[in-house]
């Protein structure tokens, strides 16, 4: 499917230099990532950077999300228990922050794991 994908965006970067019409980098990209179904991935994944932004800095301060699933779970790491039942409380409200405007990479559910590496997610 990958191969597939490059040989459409090298066609399409070859279209353009015969027709001697700028094709932007991010077009061509978008169409690859589209093509090679890594679009929804490439969208997750900025949820984790963005985090802090979506959900505000006393939030950002005491809960990481560390990682999304293929199938749109997000990780988050939490500094305490309280803070655990606090934030999965308010899940509903902070999935419709994280989902505000996403076509595509949305995340359908929240996982709160608190401490230390290797401890168990807990279901939001």
């Amino acid at each position: 499917r990958s191969g597939q994908a490059v040989k459409e965006a090298t066609a399409l970067a070859r279209t353009s230099r015969r027709s001697a019409k700028p094709v932007r980098v991010s077009d061509v990209l978008g169409k690859y990532l589209k093509s090679a179904g890594l679009a929804e991935r490439v969208a997750q994944a900025g949820i984790i950077e963005a985090w802090p932004k979506l959900v505000g800095p006393e939030i950002a301060r005491a809960a990481t999300a560390e990682t999304v699933t293929q199938d749109g779970i997000l990780f988050v790491r939490v500094e305490s228990s309280a803070w655990r039942q606090e934030l999965s409380l308010m899940a509903p409200e902070i999935l419709a922050l994280l989902n505000r405007g996403r076509k595509v990479g949305r995340i359908v559910r929240i996982r709160w794991m608190t401490g230390g590496e290797g401890r168990t997610a807990v279901p939001g």
